[in-house]
């Protein structure tokens, strides 16, 4: 899902698919929001706000009341799920203003001592977003299926709406086609409630999807960071199929949010990125991958998206179209009479009364915000003072060592491969020596460098399309816990010559044979950095050098004589 569309499906008000039904119109919440100064509530990242009492008591009841509806009735969390993912009811609305006036509701129902406490919290309560490039780990109140929080009532366990969603009835088959193939022997349509990383049982396995999550933070924090620092071009920074001014920078915002999809669902909901929606944790990923999105555009201010050619299509969209700024971004109407938002009127949180901790927007210039926000990015992904490993380079270490952003080179493994090389969604696992003999403990094998995810985003079924799509791994923390301090060519092209190595894997765990994958072009890149100066400002960054004789000779990887691009 594009950016502007993520912001549209995680904050926004009522939808109408443009095929079906009356136009409901779209204008997100703005209670709680100052109009003269423009401040606005912030979405809190999750781990702040599950401690944030009144407000996380409240979200939780308003979602489990969502959850509880009809699957009918077109405002139930089915049919908003159902909309998002291009099937269901007619009209759908979004989680953001739902729980919302479900809040409202719940408030009231608090004592006369506690009610205004909640009425206050309820008022400018905003959905959260779990960034997971700082904590890479799913958070472990979205991991259990009872949660204990404060209700009307009195202290209570009550069931936990961001564990899964159930089904009640099932989805026919018309609605929830059988999609890929069986995982764990099951169809994705098959089982009663979400799941993530099913087992042969149906059940979800949140200790392997953490480990997996874990293994790849220290990609996922160097990724964030080099991309918002590296890239002021919308089209690269936006989508991995983007081909136009990205260079040696394989980098993209989509590639980061399919890697979560992956990582989560591995054969469960999330992975089947058309159905994604249905599990709860899809919209903690996505209000961050919005808050990705508005931090970059802070930085950016004056970028803006550029034509490029939709190959795959959408319901609504026919495969070939052009689409530029001012596309409709079905199915989010902005009145009444059936006007679609586009990327050029949904291009700021301001219109849809939400913001984010890092960018507070009133109050300055477009160039003091920039600066702002430079400092936080810089503190948050690329302190100057020295960290603890466990939380970035590893699960077990606690040495100290500086931040990958932090060195005076980058070096990234660049991956270019047709998005329908394999029959499902798959990864592209990058080692430092031979993978395990165990398939199955690839995705979290300790020495693990990091993965690609390659999706399957089109709900029309699989298509013949032989688009290149582009990914990065970036390799600087594998380096650094290698004991390679010296991040010279001199040194770095030796060690990954003999020592850089990959797989491919379907989501089932199966290995697949990477020689007969031909599109599968690998190849490291590596460019001097200047650091910065100043706090608010960024490196400085050379330009890429492509090294070929690392992946020279090895299947897979680019050769003396292949093309770049």
């Amino acid at each position: 899902m594009p950016a502007i569309s993520t912001r549209l499906a995680c904050g926004l008000a009522i939808a109408a698919l443009a095929i079906l039904g009356d136009a409901i119109s779209i204008h997100g919440i703005h209670a709680g929001a100052n109009p003269e100064t423009r401040e606005r509530p912030f979405r809190q990242e999750f781990s702040t706000f599950k401690n944030s009492g009144a407000a996380f008591d409240l979200y939780v009841q308003a979602l489990l009341k969502l959850q509880q509806r009809d699957q009918q009735d077109p405002l139930s969390f089915f049919g908003v799920a159902g909309n998002l993912s291009g099937f269901g009811s007619t009209r759908a609305e979004t989680p953001q203003e739902i729980v919302w006036y479900n809040a409202q509701q719940v408030a009231e129902a608090y004592p006369p001592a506690r009610q205004a406490e909640y009425k206050a919290a309820a008022w400018s309560l905003r959905i959260p977003y779990w960034d997971w490039s700082i904590s890479p780990t799913m958070p472990p109140e979205v991991s259990q299926p009872m949660i204990h929080i404060n209700t009307p009532e009195g202290s209570r366990e009550v069931q936990n709406p961001l564990y899964n969603y159930t089904f009640n009835p099932l989805p026919s088959e018309a609605d929830f086609p059988a999609i890929g193939p069986p995982v764990q022997g099951r169809r994705l349509g098959a089982f009663l409630s979400t799941v993530r990383y099913p087992d042969s049982a149906g059940r979800s396995q949140p200790d392997l999807v953490n480990r997996q999550l874990r293994a790849n933070g220290p990609s996922f924090h160097t990724l964030v960071y080099q991309l918002i620092t590296q890239q002021p071009n919308y089209g690269p920074f936006s989508n991995q199929g983007y081909v136009d001014t990205r260079g040696g920078r394989y980098n993209s915002i989509e590639n980061m949010h399919n890697g979560i999809h992956m990582f989560v669902g591995n054969g469960g909901h999330m992975s089947n990125i058309p159905y994604s929606s249905f599990d709860p944790i899809f919209w903690l990923h996505h209000a961050n991958v919005d808050r990705l999105f508005a931090l970059w555009q802070a930085v950016y201010p004056s970028s803006r998206m550029v034509p490029q050619v939709n190959a795959v299509g959408t319901l609504t969209t026919d495969p070939g179209t052009l689409e530029d700024i001012n596309s409709p971004l079905t199915p989010f109407h902005s009145d009444e009479n059936g006007t679609f938002w586009t990327s050029a009127t949904a291009w700021s949180t301001r219109r849809f009364g939400y913001a984010y901790p890092e960018i507070i927007d009133w109050g300055v210039t477009r160039s003091q915000l920039a600066s702002n926000v430079k400092s936080r990015l810089n503190a948050l992904y690329n302190p100057t003072n020295r960290i603890s490993t466990r939380s970035i380079l590893s699960d077990t270490s606690t040495n100290m060592a500086l931040s990958p952003n932090a060195m005076d080179a980058q070096w990234f493994a660049n991956i270019r491969i047709d998005k329908e090389a394999a029959s499902s969604p798959f990864f592209v696992h990058i080692f430092l020596d031979a993978a395990p003999t165990d398939p199955e403990t690839w995705s979290f094998a300790s020495n693990l460098v990091g993965s690609h995810s390659v999706v399957d985003s089109n709900i029309l079924g699989p298509t013949e399309s032989k688009d290149q799509i582009y990914g990065q791994i970036p390799l600087n923390h594998a380096l650094l816990a290698a004991g390679e301090s010296d991040l010279s060519p001199n040194q770095v092209v030796p060690l990954l010559t003999s020592r850089l190595t990959w797989r491919l894997q379907a989501v089932d765990d199966s290995p697949l044979d990477v020689g007969e994958v031909p599109s599968l072009k690998i190849h490291v890149v590596g460019q001097e950095v200047r650091q910065r100066e100043a706090d608010d400002e960024f490196p400085e960054y050379g330009r890429f050098q492509v090294y070929r004789a690392i992946t020279s000779g090895k299947a897979g990887g680019l050769g003396d004589d292949d093309p770049l691009d």
